[in-house]
């Protein structure tokens, strides 16, 4: 597995626990407003690659001060050897949470992550409405394996949270409403406004922000179909 980067402390990427986060190299999607290109486009940094055992090491000498850690990219499931590092992080360190961030392209890998209990907590980015994915944005993903990734996660029995970058050309009214229907029952989603700055597509400026009125809009027409919504900035 490609780990490009390890942040070795943070309170706010897992809810509730102290935590520390890999970052994995490669995503199978071209997110236009993906605020991490150095991990999508930009090329591996042989230089700067950790091993598993490296990871592994480090969370053995702060097992006494990290309750979970975070496995985000990139997007991590595009590795064929995701499952296997989860399993030798939790034969070593059983009682160290995993929370995994996915954008639900491969609901097969979701499925054996699930049935082997391997990951406590998901976080799924809901990209587009439905008819979006099959419109071939994103490489034309089906969009059955979003819904089947969407639906298993509700029924995982693990904590979980739906939550969706939002751009102004992508993201208006009727798409939050559809999304809101495809996470329908899910007890929290969260809205996170596009930030300028360094994203895939450089030429994207601030004008493709939301400003706090329209979020909390979105807000209120997702929050019909489910329990919490909260707005990130």
């Amino acid at each position: 597995m490609l780990i490009q980067h390890l942040e070795k402390l943070t309170l706010l990427d897992f809810p509730g626990r102290v935590a520390a986060v890999v970052f994995t190299y490669g995503c199978n999607l071209r997110c236009p407003y993906c605020h991490n290109p150095e991990l999508v486009t930009q090329g591996v940094k042989e230089d700067l690659l950790l091993s598993e055992n490296d990871v592994i090491s480090f969370l053995q000498t702060r097992r006494n001060v990290l309750d979970g850690l975070v496995i985000t990219g990139g997007e991590p499931t595009v590795h064929k050897d995701l499952i296997a590092f989860i399993r030798k992080v939790k034969k070593v360190l059983p009682n160290l949470q995993i929370k995994l961030d996915t954008n639900g392209t491969f609901p097969e890998k979701v499925a054996q992550i699930i049935e082997e209990g391997l990951v406590d907590y998901w976080a799924m980015d809901i990209k587009y409405a439905e008819e979006l994915y099959q419109q071939g944005l994103n490489g034309g993903m089906k969009a059955m394996h979003i819904k089947e990734s969407i639906e298993m996660i509700k029924n995982s029995g693990t904590e979980f949270e739906f939550r969706t970058t939002v751009m102004k050309g992508l993201h208006d009214s009727e798409v939050m409403k559809k999304i809101g229907l495809l996470i329908k029952g899910s007890p929290v989603y969260y809205i996170q406004n596009f930030r300028a700055g360094k994203s895939i597509d450089p030429t994207l400026d601030s004008s493709k922000s939301y400003t706090s009125q329209e979020l909390n809009e979105f807000a209120e027409i997702v929050g019909k179909y489910v329990d919490r919504v909260e707005i990130r900035n």
